[in-house]
């Protein structure tokens, strides 16, 4: 990641004032997110940064769950990179965490992994970020199964969708479901079978996409079902996060005009498992929010 004997670094929490600074990072990057995922570490987590001359040159944020935190956002402008401003970053993330007695989890790309690994982490599972620039077919061509129904959230089905997602990711994470909630309306969708949730879909806007995730549900044709009713309403570029384990569905994307962009691994500090259920883990919020 950078030097390891490099001076330590100013390293204080991000303000709501220097959100201009932290965008201008992610447009610096490439990446997708926007004030509003700046706004969810503030709000839910914190933002570690440093500064140069009043500037935010690099920064790195924590998400703590219940027994896990996330640790992401780790940005750092092109010209004070290879000084040592990741890896403090990251020690200061991954001590935060464990001193609140919480397991540290990130969502690596394949060059991080190998840094990652360096401190400690393990792969858990794998996932790929697939993108589709343009419609390409219909995915409404085939309906939802036989006693499936989709439909937008409800506020009297909002905690219990929170329970039902709480089993499935491992941990209470209902003020992120929040914040995502009204981001997408077109993508706030749950489905039921014989009145029981059997899978929910959010999404939100991005800086250049849409992105689709977190997607929990009990099957294929579950997760399908809620995909193909959001992908008939959002329009122009999507990010969907989805697990490798996931084969058929991304056969189905295959067809609907998506391709992968690159692969992430889930990493744990010092564990091979991860605090989610795989079976029922199709999408992902983001690499950035677990």
């Amino acid at each position: 990641m950078a030097r390891s004997d490099a001076a330590p670094a100013d390293i204080a929490p991000l303000t709501i004032a220097e959100l201009g600074d932290a965008e201008a990072l992610v447009a610096e990057a490439g990446w997708n997110q926007t004030a509003a995922d700046w706004r969810i570490f503030l709000d839910l987590g914190r933002v570690l940064a440093v500064r140069d001359s009043g500037r935010v040159v690099a920064t790195a944020a924590t998400l703590p769950y219940q027994h896990f935190g996330w640790i992401s956002m780790v940005l750092v402008t092109k010209d004070f990179r290879r000084r040592g401003l990741a890896s403090q970053l990251m020690r200061r993330c991954i001590d935060t965490l464990v001193a609140g007695g919480r397991t540290p989890v990130l969502d690596a790309t394949p060059d991080g992994r190998q840094v990652y690994r360096g401190l400690g982490f393990l792969d858990t599972w794998g996932f790929q970020r697939l993108a589709r620039r343009e419609p390409s077919g219909s995915a409404t061509d085939a309906p939802p199964p036989d006693g499936t129904t989709v439909a937008p959230i409800a506020d009297a089905r909002w905690p219990e969708l929170c329970r039902y997602d709480a089993t499935a990711f491992g941990s209470d994470r209902a003020g992120l479901l929040g914040k995502l909630r009204t981001r997408l309306p077109a993508a706030t969708l749950v489905a039921e079978r014989q009145g029981r949730i059997v899978g929910f879909l959010l999404g939100r806007d991005g800086r250049t996409s849409s992105q689709l995730g977190p997607l929990v549900a009990e099957d294929d044709a579950a997760a399908r079902a809620l995909l193909a009713r959001a992908l008939g309403a959002v329009t122009g570029p999507v990010y969907i996060d989805l697990a490798d384990a996931k084969a058929d569905v991304a056969k189905w994307l295959d067809t609907l005009g998506f391709t992968s962009q690159r692969p992430l691994t889930r990493m744990v500090l010092g564990r091979s498992e991860g605090f989610d259920d795989p079976a029922r883990t199709y999408a992902v919020a983001g690499p950035e929010l677990g």
